[in-house]
This record gives C-alpha cells, sequence and structure tokens, in this order.
C-alpha cells in the first residue's frame, strides 16, 4: 500500500508556489523594462521633434526678420530724415525730383521678383513699364518689394515714411529678371549699393551733422565719397570721415553667409553675430531697442559715442532684443554658396590648394573648412603687413581673418576691409611679399584659382 508523506506534499507545493511567484516577478521585471524602454524611447523622439520644431520655427522667424523688421527705424529715416520725401518726388508731394526704378536701380538697390505679380513681370520684359517714373517705384514700394526697404503709406496712397531692414546691405537678387530684379540671394554682400549717396537723397541730415558736430554740406560730402559696396559703422562713434590718406573711411560690405562656426563677425572683430545685430540694429538702422557695450565709453577712441552714451541704449518697446535670437539662428544657417561649374580651372585649383595647405601656409589662419581661426581669430596690422587705421578704430585694434567662402560672390569693389587690394592676384603678392613665401608665378596663379573654388565640395559635406 502506498503511503503518502503530507509533510513532502505541503513542502512541494511550497517549492512550486515560490518558483511561480519569482517567474511571475520576472515577467513582471521584464515587462516594465520595456515599458521603460519604450518610455524612454518616446520622451527623446518627443524632445528631439521639439528640438527640431524649434529650430524651423526660429529659422522662418528669423528669416523674416532679416528681410523685413525695421525695428521702429522709420522714426529715423522718414520722420527726422525725410527720406521718402525724396523717393516720392514733388509731383507725388514730396520734395525734388524723385526716385524712379532707374535711379534706383543705379543705386545699388534691388527688386524682388517672387514679390512682383505676373502682369508686371510680363510688361517689364516687355519694356512696357516706365521705370524713369518715380510713381513706378512708389508701386514697387507698396508691393514689398524692394529688398531691404520698407515704405508706409498714408490712406489716399502718398508715402508717409520708409524704414530699411538688414537685407539692404546683406542681399543681393540673382538678376534673372533684368539687372537689379531677380531672386533673393540672403547673405551676400550688396557690392553695388551706393548706401552714402542713399542717405544723402535725405532732405534733412540735420540730425546726423549735428551727432558729428558738423555742418550738413560736411555730412554730404562724407557719404558722397563712400561709393558703391562701401559703409562707415565707425563715423557715428568717431567722427572720423576720412583716412589719414585722403580715402574715405568706409570700408566693403562683408557677407552675412557662411559663420557658423566664426567666432568675431566684422572685419575688425567687434563681437559675435548677436552682438554685432544689436549694434546695428539700434546704432545704424537706428531702431528702437536695448543695447549695452561699455567700450563705447572711452572718450579718446570714440569721443562721439561717449558723449553721446551710445554704449547705453534703451527704448520702451524694445522692438529689437525679442529678434535676436532668430536672426543669428538664420545667419548661422546661410552657407556659403558653393561657386557655378565653369568659374574657376578645377585642376589648377586642385594644385593651389596643396600651396594653401603647404607653401603658402595660408591654412594656418585660414583653417579648413571654416577658413579662419577656430577661437580667437584676430591679427594685429603689422602681423599682415598694413596699416592699423581700421584696426584702431574698434575696441581690440585688430583685424579678424576673413573667412573665404564664397569669395567668388564679391568680387566687385576689391578686397581686403578697405579694398586695397583690385583683385585676388594682388591678394596673394601681397602675402607673397609680406611672408616671404617665395612662390612661382605658377603657384601663385593655382591659389588664385583655388581661393576662387571656396567653398570645396568636400568643405559643405
Amino acid at each position: 500500500m502506498l503511503v503518502v508523506n503530507s509533510e513532502n506534499i505541503m513542502n512541494s507545493r511550497k517549492m512550486w508556489m515560490v518558483l511561480i511567484a519569482v517567474a511571475a516577478c520576472c515577467v513582471l521585471l521584464l515587462a516594465q523594462r520595456n515599458s521603460n524602454r519604450t518610455s524612454t524611447s518616446g520622451s527623446t523622439s518627443t524632445v528631439a521633434d521639439g528640438i527640431n520644431r524649434n529650430a524651423e520655427h526660429m529659422i522662418d522667424k528669423g528669416r523674416l526678420v532679416f528681410r523685413f523688421d525695421t525695428f521702429g527705424d522709420e522714426e529715423f529715416w522718414g520722420d527726422m530724415l525725410k527720406l521718402h520725401q525724396a523717393i516720392e518726388g514733388a509731383k507725388l508731394g514730396g520734395v525734388g525730383p524723385g526716385l524712379s526704378p532707374k535711379a534706383a536701380l543705379g543705386l545699388g538697390l534691388k527688386v524682388d521678383v517672387d514679390a512682383l505679380p505676373p502682369s508686371l513681370i510680363q510688361q517689364i520684359k516687355d519694356g512696357k513699364i516706365d521705370l524713369n517714373d518715380p510713381a513706378v517705384t512708389l508701386a514697387l514700394l507698396k508691393l514689398n518689394s524692394i529688398v531691404g526697404v520698407t515704405g508706409q503709406f498714408e490712406q489716399n496712397g502718398s508715402l508717409k515714411s520708409v524704414g530699411i531692414q538688414c537685407a539692404l546691405c546683406h542681399s543681393a537678387v540673382d538678376n534673372s529678371l533684368i539687372a537689379g530684379i531677380g531672386h533673393r540671394l540672403d547673405g551676400w554682400a550688396n557690392r553695388d549699393l551706393d548706401v552714402g549717396s542713399i542717405i544723402a537723397l535725405a532732405p534733412n541730415l540735420e540730425p546726423i551733422a549735428k551727432l558729428l558736430g558738423v555742418d550738413e554740406a560736411t555730412v554730404r560730402k562724407v557719404l558722397h565719397g563712400w561709393g558703391p559696396g562701401r559703409f562707415d559703422a565707425e563715423l557715428e562713434l568717431d567722427g572720423k570721415g576720412f583716412r589719414p590718406d585722403g580715402k574715405t573711411s568706409a570700408v566693403l560690405i562683408p557677407p552675412a553667409f557662411g559663420l557658423a562656426g566664426v567666432n568675431l563677425h566684422t572685419w575688425t572683430g567687434w563681437g559675435s553675430v548677436p552682438h554685432w545685430n544689436a549694434f546695428v540694429a539700434n546704432l545704424e538702422m537706428h531702431g528702437k531697442g536695448t543695447f549695452f557695450d561699455p567700450r563705447l565709453d572711452d572718450a579718446a577712441q570714440f569721443p562721439i559715442a561717449a558723449r553721446n552714451h551710445l554704449g547705453h541704449v534703451s527704448n520702451a518697446p524694445d522692438l529689437v532684443t525679442s529678434k535676436l535670437g532668430a536672426l543669428q539662428l538664420y545667419q548661422l544657417a546661410i552657407p556659403a554658396p558653393v561657386p557655378p561649374a565653369g568659374s574657376f580651372n578645377q585642376e589648377a585649383a586642385e594644385r593651389g590648394k596643396i600651396v594653401f595647405d603647404g607653401k603658402a601656409k595660408c591654412a594656418t589662419c585660414h583653417v579648413p573648412p571654416l577658413y579662419t581661426e577656430p577661437g580667437w581669430n584676430m591679427h594685429t596690422a603689422s602681423d599682415v603687413c598694413v596699416d592699423d587705421f581700421q584696426a584702431d578704430r574698434s575696441p581690440d585694434k585688430h583685424y579678424r581673418t576673413t573667412p573665404l567662402g564664397g569669395l567668388w560672390t564679391h568680387t566687385k569693389g576689391g578686397f581686403y576691409h578697405d579694398a586695397r587690394f583690385p583683385t585676388l592676384q594682388e591678394v596673394v603678392r601681397h602675402y607673397d611679399s609680406c611672408m616671404s613665401l617665395g612662390l612661382a608665378e605658377q603657384e601663385k596663379a593655382d591659389l588664385v584659382e583655388f581661393l576662387k573654388s571656396l567653398p570645396t565640395k568636400h568643405d559643405v559635406n
């Protein structure tokens, strides 16, 4: 007869219960682990998506600021200088002959073809638009098609005021319709733009004259001396309208593309992108914002700025500061454009790269792919064998190592901050002499072709 040990049965049941409990715990832990993985993955994905959406939103906002925001500067250009009256002309309620489209294009102003209705585009193609009529300029302003300029109109259609944007100096067009009318090229330096002559059109330059402590005739002389593609941001700080050699103190308008990764963003390294944007929006465009730079309190270096407290600007409401972040991100997103096929000799450029990286020692300062030094990209005038006039107009009294990407877009007007070298060939000859490089003529020619090829596809990738 089989005898069942009840104690053994109880122990066996306990053992199975423990095993089942352990198995259940393992299942629960595994399920929780998978759940955590899914949750973490979802959370990471959500964060990444949020970053991408924010970046896209800020770039879109920055583009609008760059192209269309006046920061409230109509109060200066319109209400004070009365520039809109000179644009309108006496026949339409302003003063003088008015600014015709032909004259405007001649001064380097550009027109955005994408803002024009198809019927107007066709009329321009057919030569049926009178480009000598200032009324057509007003029509273009109403269409918001003049790059970097915004008109404000009365209900009766007369021009009430005018303001300017970043795009005025730092955008061009591709001339796809006619010269000066085409698709926007944001970030390109407008080397056709005669800023000084445009400002000099204003009937009332007394506010500028008063700031500088001179008469209006002197202001007009200085402005007309600038010429196409130049601007003097330091004039309203130190009052130096001309160099010691009698040439204009205005420097070439630099491009606003290819700046991602670049530390300082002007010829003489005043500051980063948001610093310079705040500087220009408040002090040069005369927008309504906040700007702080105590370096401008130096009365010996910046007598006009110190006297007028230009390093301590405050306006309410502030129409600038909230836009600086988006504007910065948009500018940093603009790449230096790759040169078109056939614009340089590919084989010579490849040889030139070897010279650039080696014998010419260019890459020591123009470090690829930034083509400026990562970090403190500044040099004394003696480092590059030039005078220190422009460097001494900046707080650090140095020159910045200029990024080289997209040189092909702004060959007009010359090279270096003051256009002292008319061609890239002259730039190379200068450095060959300055640095005692001993380059052969073929090496110089190849180096020029390499410079024309920047940025290379390898740099972009």
